[in-house]
């Protein structure tokens, strides 16, 4: 089992979340996050000074998955979530131990 973390616009969120339902893939959590990269921000004007906005807002996708569909995963969050501009993301990928369904207590892949 896998854990995949990508980092995407606020924008492409539904184009992700629709093309991985699509395909069976419907668990994830989603969090506002802000960072910075290679993006580097924006300065605006605020009462006569200048303000650097260097932490720009993104969304934070995780899901946990089989093995088996990590190429697929991958592939949709990249195709989607690509606009071709700098900012576009990253994608995360590590391992997971166990996972244990709270109501039944499924434990592993039954549990995903």
């Amino acid at each position: 089992m896998l854990k995949v973390e990508a980092i995407i616009r606020q924008e492409k969120l539904d184009d992700v979340k629709f093309a991985l339902a699509k395909e069976g893939i419907m668990g994830l959590t989603v969090y506002p996050v802000r960072g910075r990269g290679r993006q580097k921000g924006y300065i605006l004007n605020f009462r006569g000074r200048e303000v650097r906005v260097d932490l720009l807002p993104k969304l934070k996708v995780e899901l946990v998955i089989r093995d088996g569909e990590l190429d697929k995963v991958i592939k949709i969050i990249r195709e989607r979530a690509f606009t071709g501009e700098v900012g576009d993301g990253k994608i995360f990928v590590s391992p997971i131990q166990d996972i244990i369904r709270i109501r039944t207590g499924e434990r592993g892949e039954e549990a995903i």
